[in-house]
């Protein structure tokens, strides 16, 4: 079998600066080193990281610092895009030496690997909701015109779908994506793209939508309680944090993994024969 191509997805790291009031209420940037050294403890090893928007918690320089620093042990690139807590000239100025561009938006393509990467910049500087204008969705609908047969994975911060949280699925009074609607007419055009893959949400979520799949990674600091339909104040609880690792294999399809990060026990070791239908016993 070829060697997969791995991509570790973290979201929603939210560091604060260190010693700061959030870095010690949450814990969010020796929560990120974890996850920094449990993707490189993995075997095989990713090939890329790519951080899916609120790396920090004010977009405050110091605080992409921290960032930076929380992921110091990574080995392989890492590509990042915006979110609601981030600022991009910030983020420009503290990773200067990373692939984010000039310009209003912090859209940008990787070309050189098996599969393609399309980032996708949503934010509305100073709201929780995100949005995709007509110059956004035209600068999309061009870069998926250029490659219409290579397997692309487009990654930005605010999902396009309902998700069944009340205070997510809110549109244009700051929560939501506006022009959701609009980008699902252009991905159902392009159908490259193999999986949208977003944050936000701060909860594992995924839905079929518009001919491809969209999954929301969890956070490595802090998740939001499972409230469905119900309208309430949004609580953060102490869920374990996770990376998503979606899988590329030659001539099969993306398919996506979460890793909790952590030490966890093992129950049982069972050796399981080539082609064996029998499974271990519960």
């Amino acid at each position: 079998m070829p060697r997969p191509f791995i991509i570790a997805q973290i979201s929603d790291c939210h560091v604060g600066e260190r010693g700061g009031a959030i870095d010690r209420r949450f814990r969010s940037g020796r929560r990120l080193d974890a996850a920094a050294r449990h993707i490189m403890a993995l075997e095989p090893r990713p090939d890329i990281v790519i951080a899916t928007g609120d790396l920090v918690h004010d977009g405050q320089p110091a605080e992409y610092w921290h960032f930076a620093a929380a992921l110091a042990p990574l080995s392989m690139p890492l590509y990042l895009v915006p979110g609601n807590h981030d600022d991009r000239d910030a983020m420009r100025a503290v990773f200067a030496d990373h692939h984010l561009p000039a310009g209003p938006f912090l859209h940008y393509t990787i070309e050189h690997h098996p599969v393609r990467l399309v980032f996708l910049d949503t934010v509305i500087p100073g709201e929780t909701g995100g949005e995709l204008c007509a110059r956004r969705l035209a600068w999309l609908e061009e870069r998926l015109k250029e490659e219409p047969a290579r397997p692309t994975l487009v990654a930005m911060h605010h999902p396009p779908f309902l998700t069944g949280l009340a205070p997510f699925d809110r549109n244009r009074d700051g929560q939501g994506l506006i022009g959701a609607d609009r980008l699902g007419e252009a991905i159902a055009r392009h159908p490259q793209v193999e999986r949208i893959v977003c944050g936000h949400i701060h909860r594992p979520i995924a839905t079929r939508w518009r001919g491809t799949t969209v999954s929301v990674a969890p956070s490595t600091s802090h998740q939001i309680e499972l409230a469905l339909g119900e309208e309430r104040r949004l609580t953060l609880i102490e869920e374990p944090a996770a990376v998503d690792l979606h899988v590329w294999l030659p001539g099969a399809a993306l398919v996506s993994h979460r890793s909790y990060v952590g030490d966890y026990p093992e129950v049982m070791s069972v050796d399981m024969p080539a082609g064996s239908r029998d499974g271990p016993a519960p």
